[in-house]
């Protein structure tokens, strides 16, 4: 079996007959582009390459025909390749993206010029209105040249997407395949929430108890990275506000971060933001310690701490967004009193939506459901959370 058709791997249908050209110029991070293309492919796109000159020096034609079983254009010919794939056709691509993309070929596909097959195709794909993505691979010093920016902004004024690098200690680095993969996903993928304004708060409160210790939960956040992740997928703008957590967010996910219930509460207060969407999944505190300064001395033959009641943020998140959709989640001890509970909230809030859930779903990858509307209609879903966080949307966008 060819690997190209290996079916071992695939991780979703996000791409599925989605036809996609690659294209390859001569930076050395073009021995990358096998990953991204088995990763593109795992998606279920089907991936066609074209390389310049240079890129075959640093990577083998036939290493890309063997990872995506197509032979890769390295000339263009009588057969017209760049009119066939990117033409205005019938059966043309979905998207090109130029991964890696050296300063050249990115100053030449802005002013127009085609002397290779990679830019020959890029100026097809202009006029034929294809989506379009570029990702720059170059030393810093290159990057930051104000001729390059300029092409770069030019570029971007007629709707190219750029994948900008990560700057590390004045090192350019190119981003992760798995990031460069969302992005494709979410310029050709289901776009059902594009340009809606998303805020997903997540994540645990954390408190201190004295300048050691602190009083938190369980909540992983996973389930707040999930949703982040799925609505930039389907075309949101997405903030997330992310609080305790073991659990990194993407870094492609505009995030603010907070650990205590106080920092959470600024955050509310001082954004300006308009929100289209407001998900509530964060553990935040119902009670709080004063805190003690110093350490609390561990020799102590009994400790009492005394914990008062927080002002519920849900409230104060309604009052702030009076005309976004909000969804929060409740969490429980079992199933048996979830539905009324989480009802409960939804009208003393005035909320949209409430999703409820039971602890064993505490740092689990794996969720069981409620979701509960306006009219006491509840939905029931048990899968891995990026699939519950895609059903979340699927219900709450109509």
């Amino acid at each position: 079996m060819h690997p190209a058709d290996d079916i071992r791997g695939i991780k979703s249908s996000k791409l599925s007959n989605k036809k996609i050209i690659l294209g390859i110029t001569g930076s050395i991070a073009a021995v990358e582009t096998i990953k991204l293309a088995r990763e593109l492919i795992r998606h279920g796109a089907s991936v066609f390459p074209v390389m310049t000159k240079s890129a075959t020096k640093i990577l083998h034609p036939d290493s890309l025909e063997y990872a995506t079983s197509e032979i890769p254009v390295l000339e263009l010919t009588g057969q017209t390749e760049h009119v066939m794939h990117c033409g205005i056709t019938k059966n043309h691509a979905d998207l090109f993206i130029i991964y890696p993309c050296t300063a050249n070929t990115i100053s030449k596909i802005a002013h127009g010029i085609d002397d290779t097959p990679v830019t020959t195709y890029a100026t097809t794909s202009i006029g034929s209105n294809i989506p379009m993505i570029i990702v720059p691979a170059m030393h810093l010093s290159m990057y930051n040249n104000k001729i390059l920016r300029d092409n770069i902004d030019k570029l971007k004024k007629i709707g190219i997407t750029f994948i900008e690098p990560k700057i590390i200690n004045n090192i350019a680095k190119i981003p992760d395949f798995s990031e460069i993969v969302e992005y494709c996903i979410r310029k050709i993928g289901k776009q059902d929430f594009k340009s809606k304004k998303i805020l997903i708060i997540g994540g645990a409160t954390a408190d201190s108890l004295d300048d050691v210790r602190i009083i938190t939960n369980r909540s992983s956040g996973k389930t707040a990275v999930s949703l982040a992740k799925i609505a930039f997928e389907r075309g949101a703008n997405v903030e997330l506000w992310y609080g305790y957590s073991s659990k990194k967010p993407p870094s492609y996910i505009m995030t603010k971060n907070f650990r205590a219930y106080d920092e959470l509460s600024n955050l509310l207060k001082k954004s300006k933001q308009k929100f289209d969407i407001v998900f509530v999944c964060a553990a935040i505190a119902d009670y709080l310690p004063i805190k003690q300064k110093g350490k609390i001395q561990s020799k102590k033959k009994k400790l009492v701490i005394e914990l008062f009641p927080t002002s519920k943020v849900i409230s104060k998140i309604r009052s702030k967004f009076p005309k976004a959709k909000i969804i929060a989640f409740k969490l429980e001890d079992n199933k048996s009193n979830l539905k009324k509970k989480s009802y409960d909230l939804l009208k003393r809030d005035n909320l949209d939506f409430v999703v409820g859930n039971t602890i064993s779903s505490l740092e689990n990858d794996k969720s069981e459901i409620l979701i509960i509307d306006k009219k006491g209609i509840s939905k029931n879903k048990m899968d891995e959370k990026e699939e519950i966080a895609s059903y979340i949307l699927d219900v709450i966008k109509g």
